[in-house]
């Protein structure tokens, strides 16, 4: 059926999906682009917000079963859709708590927002572990996904900690469609990258294990990481982005390569390869899908050129692309 013969939202069985859901959950022609980092998107043609863990397991194995094409949404951070929407089921995982289960442990929905919900709560109770990732725009489930990580407190810098050091397990929907509970090394978390790369499997919630810190040595680390992202990164409220774009090759950083060819600042129609971080394309304000495309091609033309090396997409593309 071609997309001009029948009205967004009317080709999938939405009134089965609402019988399943509930009546007045599912919404049609919901634009994206408010609900990412970018700023850019069309439309979903239905969107469901799953605000329990109940509710996103229903939804899931309701699209599985209606064999209806849909993409699980978090924070909608490190990811760019294109200007075409998404043709089938958004499922926002908005599933909240956070629950200190004793006086190490938390658990988390995986539809809380890392920053600041989830730090500001533990680094309230004194506790560290997930304060590393202050700033940096993410729910718990995309935490997991991603693997979530920065470069250990200064001054050093020379390490990476990930979010898999702090987490102790999760509860899952697996890809078989079983609720189960499973601890950190079912994930086979690697650099921004996990086994839900892999496995149809969606997290549900998530308990981490963290340590007793002096509040002083909790709120040094938190300031020195804000300072040194505000220094490398865009404020998101003036420049609109999904972080980095593309991935390190062989340890060496895409925007080091990017920067030496030259295109720090480089801009087609409104989209920027961003003055300070040239690994990170910025929307100045009405930038298109195809205006990032567009500029992801030019560095990955001009790396390939000076460098021989192919810069690999770090930000995954959702839906229709001209």
């Amino acid at each position: 059926m071609n997309h001009g013969e029948v009205k967004v939202g009317e080709r999938w069985p939405r009134q089965e999906l609402e019988r399943r859901l509930g009546a007045g959950r599912v919404e049609s022609s919901v634009p994206l682009a408010p609900l990412t980092t970018f700023g850019i998107g069309g439309p979903a043609d239905l969107l469901y917000r799953a605000r329990t863990p109940d509710e996103l397991e229903r939804a899931i194995l309701a699209v599985r079963e209606l064999e209806v094409p849909h993409f699980l949404l978090g924070r909608g951070a490190n990811i760019l859709v294109g200007d075409g929407g998404f043709r089938g089921v958004v499922i926002r995982s908005e599933v909240g708590g956070i629950t200190f289960l004793d006086e190490h442990r938390v658990r988390a929905g995986s539809g809380i927002e890392t920053f600041p919900d989830l730090i500001q709560a533990s680094v309230k109770r004194g506790l560290g572990g997930l304060h590393h990732y202050v700033g940096i725009p993410s729910t718990v489930g995309g935490a997991m996904w991603q693997n979530l990580h920065f470069l250990e407190p200064a001054p050093d810098r020379s390490r990476t900690v990930f979010i898999e050091e702090v987490v102790e397990s999760a509860e899952i929907l697996t890809e078989e469609g079983r609720r189960d509970t499973v601890g950190v090394d079912y994930f086979e978390f690697g650099y921004d990258t996990s086994i839900l790369h892999h496995r149809n499997d969606v997290v549900l919630t998530v308990t981490f294990r963290l340590t007793p810190l002096p509040g002083e040595e909790l709120r040094r680390v938190i300031r020195e990481n804000l300072a040194w992202r505000e220094e490398r990164h865009p404020d998101l409220w003036l420049y609109p982005c999904a972080g980095s774009i593309f991935q390190k090759h062989e340890g060496v950083g895409a925007g080091r390569l990017i920067d030496r060819c030259g295109l720090k600042g480089r801009v087609h129609g409104d989209a920027q390869i961003f003055h300070k971080h040239a690994n990170i394309i910025v929307n100045l304000g009405g930038a298109s899908a195809d205006d990032v495309r567009r500029l992801m091609e030019v560095a990955q033309e001009a790396v390939l050129r000076e460098f021989d090396v192919e810069l690999v997409p770090e930000i995954t593309l959702v839906g229709e692309f001209s």
